[in-house]
């Protein structure tokens, strides 16, 4: 395998090829743990000599920086839209747990490599965006408690951090579970997830 020094030029790929081997890289870094991971284990499960990788990407941590700035940028197109929408309070709520699924389903190894490792990858300059997109999710999340709380909408003894910790939790654990294809659709998901979460899940009586 080449040394740093050694790398070979980079190739363009086909936006198809490409997409195929970030989301094979994905799925190892998911599995394995970004430090355990080498660029020779991706080669391996895509198939290839770890020397015609070099040709599409300089490192592994480059793959890591596609794949997860990728899936953020989606995410926040979804959630921009939502929050842009002057929805009351309960309907983003709504919105907003159904584009996470649809997330989910779309980009499921990276909401997992996004859950494992965004603590300490953060902490480095070229993933420091990690970082800023939490306090932008935290703000939108919050902020939507607390102007439903205020609003009527949600009950005011609410701890509304300990909420929005239970909300985004219970959200993004499924990533550990869920596989696109199967029974229901991530927006069957969800709207069985928001009956639980709104309106719980004992029989009413009154």
């Amino acid at each position: 395998m080449p040394t740093h020094s050694q790398k070979k030029p980079q190739v363009t790929a086909s936006p198809q090829r490409r997409r195929e081997l970030l989301d094979t890289a994905a799925e190892v870094f998911a599995a394995q743990g970004y430090n355990a991971t080498t660029v020779r284990k991706i080669a391996d499960a895509a198939g290839m000599l770890a020397g015609s990788l070099y040709y599409h990407f300089d490192s592994k941590e480059s793959m890591l920086d596609e794949i997860l700035s990728t899936f953020l940028t989606e995410l926040w197109e979804g959630y921009d839209t939502v929050l842009a929408s002057s929805l009351g309070p309960r309907e983003t709520i709504e919105a907003l747990v159904t584009e996470s699924f649809r997330e989910i389903d779309r980009h499921r190894a990276a909401v997992a490599i996004y859950q494992k490792e965004s603590r300490h990858l953060s902490a480095q300059p070229r993933f420091h965006y990690l970082a800023d997109s939490q306090t932008k999710f935290e703000k939108a999340w919050l902020g939507t408690l607390e102007r439903g709380v205020a609003d009527g909408i949600f009950r005011d003894e609410l701890d509304i951090r300990l909420t929005y910790r239970f909300v985004r939790d219970t959200v993004w654990v499924a990533a550990s579970w869920y596989r696109p294809g199967g029974q229901h659709s991530p927006e069957e998901i969800a709207r069985q997830y928001l009956s639980m979460v709104l309106d719980g899940i004992a029989v009413r009586t009154e």
